[in-house]
C-alpha cells in the first residue's frame, strides 16, 4: 500500500535537515541527524553524501541506495 503523503521535491539543509515538499503542497523539515547511528544511514554522516537526496519514486533516496519511509518522512517531520 502506498503512503499517503509522498515526497516531490527535496532539498539539503545545514545539520542534516531535509526540506521537504510533499504531493499535498505541504513543506515539512525532516531531521536525518537522529538516523546517522544506525549503520544503514551512516554513509550520510559524509555531507557530500548527504547532499546527493534526491526524489525516487516516491521517497527521498541518497547514493548507495540509502532512503527513508514516505510515512517516516511525513509523520516524523515538523510542518513550515
Amino acid at each position: 500500500m502506498q503512503a499517503p503523503y509522498h515526497p516531490v521535491d527535496v532539498k539539503c539543509l545545514d545539520e542534516y535537515i531535509l526540506l521537504i515538499t510533499f504531493n499535498n503542497n505541504e513543506k515539512r523539515l525532516f531531521d536525518v541527524e537522529p538516523y546517522l547511528c544506525d549503520s544503514f544511514f551512516a554513509p550520510l554522516r559524509n555531507k557530500q553524501i548527504f547532499n546527493t537526496a534526491k526524489i525516487s519514486p516516491i521517497t527521498v533516496e541518497w547514493q548507495g541506495e540509502i532512503d527513508i519511509c514516505p510515512d517516516e518522512l511525513y509523520y516524523n517531520s515538523i510542518k513550515v
